[in-house]
């Protein structure tokens, strides 16, 4: 069978969703037994996100093999429940620094190096490298920005040329539109839509189906006007309503014979209906929960959802895991503080303190652990959680009072959490910190060896400060122990406090590896002790 490629743009307005449109076709071809991957083309001069403020660009998302990349990467492997790659991620900066490089290399001979057609050449090969793996049967390719834009044009070039090259039924096109409801007419607007398929149709790409994010139900009549003066066949509008779960988006898009559209124009016809009873069954878990608890979500950029994104899908796979509803409050640790701190997470059934970077927001962080681990509220402290667990545990009870984190006081006298000594001479910031799965060993009849059920785990890190290990000794005599490490290097990955009903830290991120079908051991367990305390408190009452 010849390589399938699919292409996903957008129009009119950013985030409807192309990559949750994207992730929800890939899963219908795999449940119909195709061997699909997904990757993402983003429009910016940055080489990854791994240097972006998280408001710039919510969450970086890393893959097993250490690649910081675009947060729709996430929704892939949430849906598929497949890994991603660094070729799974491209930028325009990746684009044009291959080919500035290969110039400087005079790998073009002296020929003058154009747009067209070498950046855009370098578009082409980057798009249909995962399809020469032969690792797949078809490839989903999602275009970031707006069709229009103009960062955007070397991809759109790059996909008409693509479009002439490859025979028709091995390229198929997805346009992703606003239908906008103006509530002072009473009436969907389609004149956006008609607008943005022609700007994509004058740039030499047509689409095959224009999938149609909207409030509203849209009538027979409205898909047929759209068909009509889009140029698409009658029957190939759809669209993409608003939905209570994203993964129900797969069962919506199933509804609007999404995938049957696809199949029949890649000429894969004889391909079984998909098989959706594991994700049916998540969704029936998901909106008939038996309980519910309340989490606060400790972190610096609790404005943008986006940031801690994968966190918050953790919590809905752990929720349906164990039939709970949990509510989620983002607290911002900046408004942390000892006086506001009983006010403000002392009706938590759970405190989960968030990974971030730099020195704001600390002394909340230390503020809400503290709380946590006297008031005995289970805790969970993700990468910086677990630095700022161990700089609480060391002030407060080994009566370290100026030990802190050399990222926030360089001259601390107690350096409990210290840059990692490989780091120590790196200068260039991007791509250079510890990035990618590693392997923990955990130590047996532990929490965390409770958790995970085995005594060896593979989980996906970034961070450049680590715990120092020189303080170990003196910790571990006080009750804070280790719980799991690297079987290379020593480096301290898991603490938690036996004495306590749940405190557990973990300088990695197993946020990054949770799906709806495999939810994250440590968050079903966190999600359990929140249950139980709440059920305490009930009894106390």
């Amino acid at each position: 069978m010849a390589m399938k490629y699919v292409f996903v743009t957008g129009g009119v307005a950013s985030s409807l969703g192309k990559g949750i449109v994207a992730a929800s076709l890939a899963k219908l071809l795999q449940a119909r037994g195709l061997r699909v991957t997904i990757q993402k083309f983003d429009p910016y001069l940055n080489i990854d996100p791994g240097t972006l403020n998280p408001y710039e660009h919510g969450e970086c998302y890393v893959t097993e093999d250490g690649a910081e990349t675009d947060l729709d990467l996430g929704h892939y492997e949430r849906f598929l429940g497949v890994h991603t790659s660094k070729a799974n991620n491209v930028t325009t900066g990746k684009i044009y620094n291959t080919v500035i490089t290969k110039e400087r290399e005079g790998a073009y001979l002296g020929k003058t190096v154009q747009i067209v057609p070498h950046i855009t050449d370098e578009i082409k090969r980057r798009m249909l490298l995962l399809g020469k793996t032969g690792r797949f049967d078809v490839v989903i390719t999602e275009v970031g920005g707006t069709v229009g834009d103009m960062e955007s044009q070397p991809f759109v070039e790059a996909m008409r040329q693509l479009q002439w090259e490859m025979a028709e039924e091995d390229f198929l096109s997805i346009h992703l539109t606003l239908i906008p409801y103006l509530k002072a007419a009473k009436e969907l607007k389609t004149k956006p839509t008609q607008h943005s398929v022609q700007e994509l149709q004058s740039a030499g790409v047509h689409p095959d189906i224009i999938v149609c994010r909207t409030e509203k139900e849209l009538t027979p009549e409205i898909r047929r006007k759209i068909a009509l003066f889009c140029n698409v066949k009658p029957g190939h509008v759809i669209q993409s309503i608003d939905s209570w779960s994203i993964y129900q988006v797969p069962l919506n898009m199933k509804a609007e014979r999404l995938d049957d559209m696809v199949v029949a124009k890649l000429g894969l016809e004889s391909l079984p209906e998909p098989d959706l009873d594991e994700l049916k069954g998540f969704l029936y878990r998901l909106k008939h929960p038996k309980a519910e608890v309340d989490i606060a979500l400790v972190g610096k950029y609790v404005e943008l959802q986006d940031a801690y994104k994968s966190i918050l899908e953790s919590f809905v796979h752990a929720g349906a895991a164990n039939e709970c509803k949990i509510h989620v409050h983002t607290v911002h640790s900046e408004h942390v503080d000892a006086e506001n701190v009983e006010e403000v997470l002392g009706q938590m059934d759970g405190i989960l303190v968030a990974p971030g970077f730099g020195e704001r927001g600390l002394e909340g962080k230390v503020t809400a652990i503290r709380f946590a681990r006297e008031r005995r509220i289970p805790f969970f402290g993700i990468c910086l959680g677990m630095q700022m667990a161990v700089v609480e545990f060391a002030r407060d009870v080994l009566g370290l009072k100026d030990a802190a984190s050399t990222e926030a006081c360089p001259n601390t006298t107690n350096p409990v959490i210290d840059l990692m000594e490989d780091q120590k001479t790196t200068t260039v910031k991007g791509g250079t910190m510890r990035l990618g799965a590693y392997t923990c060993h955990l130590e047996p009849d532990t929490l965390a060896w409770r958790i995970y059920g085995t005594d060896e785990i593979s989980e996906r890190h970034r961070h450049r400060y680590e715990f120092n290990n020189a303080y170990l000794e003196r910790m571990e005599a006080a009750g804070l122990k280790v719980s799991g490490r690297n079987p290379d290097t020593g480096l301290v990955e898991i603490m938690e406090l036996p004495s306590h009903p749940f405190f557990i830290a973990v300088q990695f991120h197993p946020e990054l590896k949770s799906t709806p079908e495999r939810p994250q051991p440590i968050f079903i367990a966190f999600v359990e002790a929140a249950m139980d305390h709440r059920a305490g408190r009930g009894m106390k009452k």
